[in-house]
Order: structure tokens, then C-alpha cells, then sequence
């Protein structure tokens, strides 16, 4: 038996996705995630050698996990913190008063609800999530989105139809993307590559996204917030164009599974040839 009792065993990606899948979490019960991204000089003394091996293959790591692997597959992610792996683990001393406190606080804020579940004998549980008001919270890319549109439909030459001009929109999305590709990963990239790529990207453009490689081998992009929120929700040909983008930077069939615009806690993307479009 392994000295440290699996614990580094268990930090296995593929290891961690078995697991999940002979024990699924519960789906009623909301679920979330905080990503560690440490800077090198908030790195423990003891996970500094496994922060710079991790490094190797994505600085983005808290020592023990990159930071794909640290979401919880289904959770919503509240965000980053600037702290390794031991320090989020580390109980932050907060009593049980003073939770409740700050989620009153929340709640009369219009930020979080709760229901109640009862379970047999004894009291019942609270669980809480965030409202839709909270959206307003996660990142957002608003800004950018008027600009590019604003470009584009100056190009094209005048008022046209909006499909029009998501599309041009689209093609320079596309045209900048595939240089991104070709810079960093080369022509002939796999496609696993192209999809985590392709994740970091729209992380970067506030969307939280990651991909996910499941049990049996199918690849799945996920947003965990809508940077052009106010806008999909009122115009599908927004979300539209981006899975048509997708498809034509990835080069394979790629199908949306959920939708943040249609009430789902993330938008998600089922990846690859397999797949029969959506």
C-alpha cells in the first residue's frame, strides 16, 4: 500500500474520472468550485517541486492540480484565487454563525436563495445558490463585443442583416484564433490540444471556460458564464455564430449540450467526428 495512503494517486486525472463515475454526485445538490492560481512566490516549501514539474505543462497549477483539473465537473465556478493547493484546503477558522451572517447578507442582497430539504428525522438542510441577479458579478466582455460588431458592420458596408454581421464577426474571430493555433501549437495540432487551447482563449475573454475528456474518451468544451450574456439571451444568432465558429476552428462536428441562455448552469460542447449535429 502507498505510504501517503493514495492521496498522490488519487490526484490522477484519469484516476479522478473513474472515481466520478462510479460515484456520481448528486444532481440536486449545487455544486462549486474555486480554482488556485498562485503566483510562484505564494507556492508553499513543500509544493514547490510539484509546482515547478506541473509548470512544465501549464504554470497555471496550485501545486497539486493545472487548473482544468481542479473544477469539478458540473459545478459552478465562483472564480480565482492568488493561493496553492494546501492553502485553500486549509480550514479558514470561519464559524458556522458567521457563515450563515454572510449568507443572509447575500440572500437580502438579491445575490443567493435557498430551499429547504427535508430528510427524514432532524433539522432540515438549506441549500443556496446564486441568483440570476449574480451574473451581473462574473466576468463580462460586453465592450468588446460592441466593438467588434461595430467593425464589422462598418466593413461590410451599412446597416445589414444581423446574421451578416455575426458572421463577419466570426470570420475575424477565426482569422485571429487559427494564428493563435498555428503560433502556439503548430498545423498539425491534435485535436485535444486545439480544444484546450481554443478553452484558455475564451477563458481569457471571461467566459471560464475548460475542457473536460470524459470516461469514454469524448472531449467537451465548457463555459461556466456567458460573457455576452444580455446579448445571446436576447439574440440566438449570437450563440449561433460561436458554435459555428467553433466547428470551423476545431474541424469536426461539435454539438451544444446545454445553454446558459436557456436556464442551464453552463454552456457546454460535445466534441468531435462522433457527434451528429445539433
Amino acid at each position: 500500500e502507498d505510504g501517503d495512503a493514495g492521496a498522490l494517486t488519487s490526484l490522477i486525472p484519469q484516476v479522478r474520472r473513474n472515481w466520478l463515475a462510479e460515484n456520481p454526485l448528486p444532481e440536486h445538490v449545487p455544486l462549486y468550485s474555486v480554482v488556485g492560481l498562485p503566483a510562484p512566490d505564494r507556492i508553499s516549501r513543500g509544493l514547490k517541486a510539484s509546482y515547478h514539474l506541473l509548470s512544465d505543462i501549464d504554470p497555471r497549477n496550485d501545486g497539486n492540480l493545472i487548473y482544468y483539473d481542479q473544477v469539478i465537473p458540473g459545478s459552478t465556478l465562483l472564480g480565482y484565487v492568488n493561493a496553492d493547493h494546501w492553502a485553500i484546503s486549509t480550514d479558514l477558522g470561519a464559524s458556522r454563525t458567521g457563515v450563515l451572517q454572510q449568507l443572509r447578507a447575500l440572500e437580502a442582497a438579491g445575490l443567493v436563495a435557498h430551499i429547504t430539504e427535508r430528510h427524514g428525522v432532524g433539522r432540515p438542510r438549506h441549500l443556496y445558490d446564486v441568483t440570476a441577479d449574480a451574473q451581473e458579478l462574473f466576468p463580462a466582455s460586453y465592450d468588446g463585443l460592441a466593438l467588434s460588431l461595430l467593425e464589422a458592420i462598418s466593413r461590410i458596408g451599412g446597416q445589414e442583416l444581423l446574421e451578416s454581421v455575426l458572421a463577419a464577426r466570426r470570420d475575424d474571430l477565426a482569422g485571429r484564433v487559427q494564428a493563435r493555433f498555428d503560433a502556439r501549437l503548430g498545423p498539425d495540432a491534435p485535436l485535444t490540444d486545439r480544444a484546450r487551447e481554443l478553452a484558455v482563449i475564451q477563458d481569457e475573454q471571461g467566459y471560464l471556460a475548460e475542457t473536460v475528456v470524459g470516461t469514454d474518451g469524448s472531449l467537451r468544451l465548457l463555459q461556466h458564464n456567458c460573457a455576452i450574456h444580455h446579448v445571446a439571451g436576447a439574440e440566438p444568432a449570437a450563440c449561433a455564430a460561436e458554435l459555428e465558429l467553433y466547428r470551423e476552428l476545431l474541424g469536426v462536428d461539435v454539438v451544444r449540450e446545454t445553454h446558459i441562455a436557456s436556464g442551464d448552469r453552463c454552456c457546454s460542447y460535445r466534441i468531435g467526428p462522433e457527434t451528429g449535429r445539433a
